[in-house]
């Protein structure tokens, strides 16, 4: 019996594996079989069952993997980066594992991308074109295993045109009937998801009036109407650092979101169109219309009606410790009303952002008014007063500067809210408020408009006497 022969050819095929493999060709010579490194790409569009010790991922790699290794005599080899998204939609390119799969393409790491369907890695048609035409750049082949054929022929190529047609047309298809389903369960008046609106919270996919919270929603509603003004009104929630279900302050963009959500009147809404809801409403219809007849109204009237309301004796004159403007505001408790100047940095940058956050309006302007009458009878500014009012008449006393500035406190509690108003903007250049003191800064023109004034009315009452 002759022993059988070993052939060196195959003993070097074993050694070199992981280089290539030499095989004998029909002429009797040997080639080279290069060897493919393939990486498997694997997607799912849900998170569901991701958890599970064996999920659809496990299952489309190991798939892959066995049809890697019945191509091994064609030199193909598993690469062992993983490239796996969880829980990731086919219809969109930022899916981090196919990042990762597309930057190993262009630094040449990788000859083949295998999948499971072709729709594992998209369902775009131009998406997929775009990879495809990627990986050709590059010289790298496209399989599917389940639908046996590659991009490196032209039927191949025309196949995966018409199976990624199929496959973009399911998505569609799919799309539709979703959004013909909200449709339908919208018209129905039914909760479908999405940010829940303060004032409810979601149980059994219903939604459900959360008591603490909808009396906050009535009283915003309630205090509009007295504020007409949600610039006014979003300050003071600002201030009382009020936030909605999901952390976010309440201010002015949030709050006119919330003014004008038609789900606190039990409204269902779906592309602009109201129906009936199956949740119980928070908001009566009349407070409601109330509501929106003032928002329909010019947001510069509102203001002013506001300002006519709320007197600021103060406004754009007072500053903060750190510069900041304050500016006025007001709360009514218990019917009463309660006005403060608040500094705009806790406004926009939160409580601690300056060491006097707010201060009683009619405090303050008490004080800055019996700061104006005291400086008004001091020698300085009668003399700097005089001395201005010459410029324009020579024949001015010093005696009828006094006498003038000195009518100023009997008359100042006869004047309307208007007029105290124009007078302290006309005598103030500014006041600065420090934690311990208070800086005035008077305006010397306005001291000697004001004598003028004063001396114009002191003379029209002698003569009508």
């Amino acid at each position: 019996m002759t022993p059988r022969r070993t052939h060196p050819e195959r003993r070097g095929a074993r050694r070199d594996g992981l280089e290539g493999r030499k095989s004998a060709s029909s002429d009797g010579s040997s080639s080279v079989t290069r060897k493919l490194r393939c990486a498997i790409y694997t997607r799912k569009s849900s998170e569901e069952g991701l958890d599970m010790e064996f999920n659809s991922l496990d299952a489309q790699r190991e798939a892959c993997e066995a049809y890697i290794v019945s191509q091994r005599a064609e030199g193909w080899s598993p690469v062992q980066d993983r490239y796996d998204d969880g829980g990731v939609s086919g219809g969109t390119l930022e899916r981090p594992a196919l990042k990762r799969l597309l930057a190993d393409v262009e630094a040449g790491k990788l000859d083949v991308v295998v999948v499971y369907k072709i729709d594992r890695l998209s369902r775009s048609m131009l998406d997929f074109l775009k990879l495809v035409e990627t990986f050709e750049r590059h010289g790298v082949t496209f399989v599917s295993i389940t639908q046996a054929f590659n991009t490196t022929s032209s039927m191949g190529r025309l196949t995966l045109n018409m199976l990624l047609s199929f496959a973009q047309f399911e998505r569609e298809v799919i799309g539709e009937r979703i959004r013909d389903k909200v449709a339908a369960s919208r018209k129905k008046g039914m909760w479908m998801g999405g940010w829940t609106p303060l004032g409810y919270e979601v149980r059994d996919r219903k939604l459900v009036i959360h008591q603490e919270d909808a009396e906050r929603v009535r009283s915003i509603f309630q205090r509009f109407v007295q504020l007409k003004s949600a610039t006014l009104l979003a300050r003071e929630l600002v201030l009382a650092r009020a936030t909605n279900r999901y952390g976010q302050l309440l201010d002015k963009g949030v709050l006119y979101r919330i003014l004008n959500n038609r789900v606190y009147i039990g409204d269902a809404v779906h592309k602009g169109v109201s129906y009936p809801g199956e949740h119980q409403a928070i908001i009566d219809r009349k407070l409601w219309h109330q509501v929106h007849a003032i928002l329909k109204q010019s947001p510069r009237r509102r203001a002013a009606s506001a300002r006519a309301q709320t007197p600021a004796l103060l406004k754009g004159l007072l500053f903060g410790p750190d510069g900041a403007a304050m500016s006025p505001t007001h709360t009514r408790k218990s019917g009463r009303l309660y006005r403060y100047y608040v500094s705009q940095s806790v406004l926009k940058q939160g409580a601690n952002t300056c060491l006097v956050r707010q201060i009683p309006a009619a405090e303050i302007e008490r004080i800055v008014i019996e700061q104006i009458r005291s400086l008004l009878q001091t020698p300085e500014i009668i003399v700097q007063t005089w001395r201005a009012a010459r410029k324009a008449d020579k024949n001015i006393t010093e005696t009828d500067v006094r006498g003038a500035l000195l009518e100023f406190a009997p008359i100042w509690n006869e004047l309307f809210p208007a007029e105290q108003a124009r007078i302290v903007e006309l005598l103030v250049e500014r006041v600065d408020l420090q934690p311990d003191c208070i800086d005035l800064c008077l305006r010397i023109e306005g001291l000697t408009s004001l004598c003028s004034e004063l001396r114009s009315s002191g003379g029209s009452q002698q003569e009508a006497a």
